[in-house]
């Protein structure tokens, strides 16, 4: 599969989103595992995960510890998955999110996050959600704290504006690894922040490419473009879109949230889909 970097690591093109493999509505664990493996098959070597990916307020992490058991199944053949994590949401178990930015608290979760991996360091540890009762640079600071210890091997932030990607960068010593923001078909605001993550050379990781969960379904009559390009190169409309995201900018990595293994292997299809100027022209300006 065609490859990208996020930091000082080579990822392939496409990764994979865990999250509908543990929130409400998740299928049970075996094809959750399946859907994991089918995504290694296919040559994804990034796998997005977080602790706050859980459906009960007893099993934080349940992702991360299906993940773990997953590529330990799998075998020698996931020793060059990089698995990204993050930390600074929380789900109390009715269903609603909630942040929490101190820096004490996310230099515990950290700890708790490589336990349930099974590492003694994290690939990439991301900031999930900024905290508005805590400072920015203090959130931040605690993860470069964590990457000067060696705790974590690269940083990164999550849902981010422009200023706070330059300030993370700042803090960081310009070691700013990625930015994951929500970006797809139906929600563009994040463009300005995938554009600046190419300027300064940072890895940006669209979650929900696709748009969604619930929207996904939806995608090929609600975007007719869309449909279009996938009549014309044969393909699905979500292979279509991560190709027109990889389209976008040499940093871009989309993660295709997938409990099923045949949706996994469909979007990791894209990494091999070149569109044309003009495709990309349509898709953009739809």
């Amino acid at each position: 599969m065609q490859q990208r970097t996020i930091g000082n690591r080579q990822v392939s093109a496409i990764g994979l989103g865990g999250m509908p493999m543990s929130i409400e509505g998740r299928p049970d664990e075996a094809r959750s595992i399946a859907a994991i493996h089918a995504a290694l098959d296919s040559g994804v070597t990034l796998i997005d995960t977080a602790d706050a990916y859980h459906r009960d307020a007893n099993e934080v992490g349940h992702n991360e510890t299906l993940i773990a058991k997953a590529l330990k199944e799998y075998g020698p053949g996931a020793a060059d998955v990089l698995v990204a994590t993050k930390g600074g949401h929380l789900r109390p178990g009715d269903g609603s999110w909630t942040q929490d930015g101190r820096p004490e608290y996310l230099k515990e979760a950290v700890k708790a996050s490589a336990q349930r991996l099974g590492v003694e360091a994290i690939g990439l540890y991301q900031f999930h959600r900024p905290d508005p009762q805590v400072p920015y640079a203090d959130s931040v600071g605690a993860i470069r704290d964590l990457l000067d210890e060696g705790v974590i091997e690269l940083a990164g932030i999550s849902n981010a504006s422009v200023a706070q990607i330059d300030e993370a960068n700042e803090i960081l010593g310009g070691r700013l690894a990625s930015v994951q923001n929500q970006f797809s078909p139906r929600f563009r605001s994040s463009e300005g922040e995938l554009e600046h993550c190419a300027k300064i050379g940072v890895a940006f990781l669209p979650w929900s490419p696709l748009g969604g969960i619930k929207s996904a379904p939806e995608l090929g009559s609600r975007h007719a473009v869309f449909n279009e390009v996938a009549n014309e190169t044969g393909t699905s409309v979500y292979r279509v879109v991560l190709a027109w995201q990889l389209a976008l900018a040499p940093v871009v990595v989309p993660i295709p949230g997938a409990s099923r293994p045949e949706s996994i292997r469909d979007s990791a299809g894209a990494a091999d889909l070149v569109l044309n100027e003009d495709q990309v022209a349509r898709l953009s300006a739809a």
